[in-house]
């Protein structure tokens, strides 16, 4: 049996895996499909971190900030509707691509969200 720990130490290593294949890339020829399908599982995983596991089940003082910045983040950040309207119009073009990309390393950043993400895990 899974417990909630074990299931929320999983979801945030695939959320730290995608942000890292995102960080990763550098000077290579962009693929606004490769970047938009990191985003979508590390704002995925962020969805079923706040809907599927209650702050209660996990003791941790760290948690609850965490769960507050991961609210934050989606409700300030929507870069999969900027990469659906650049797809169509940009795909081609490295530098906007790249550009969006670290945008959204920086909003992953703001307020020390993937930070706390690491220490976290290793807390759990």
């Amino acid at each position: 049996m899974v417990t909630y720990v074990g299931h929320l130490s999983k979801i945030l290593r695939q959320i730290l895996v995608s942000y890292d294949t995102l960080s990763d890339i550098k000077n290579v020829a962009l693929d606004i499909d490769g970047v938009k399908r990191e985003l979508l599982r590390i704002n995925g995983s962020i969805r079923a971190v706040l809907s599927n596991i209650p702050e209660a089940k996990i003791i941790s003082s760290d948690f609850g900030p965490l769960r507050s910045k991961f609210r934050s983040y989606l409700d300030e950040y929507d870069f999969e509707g900027e990469l659906e309207a650049m797809h169509s119009l940009y795909s081609d073009d490295t530098m906007r691509i790249n550009n969006v990309r670290i945008k959204i390393l920086e909003a992953l950043d703001d307020r020390k969200m993937m930070r706390s993400t690491r220490e976290l895990i290793e807390e759990l």
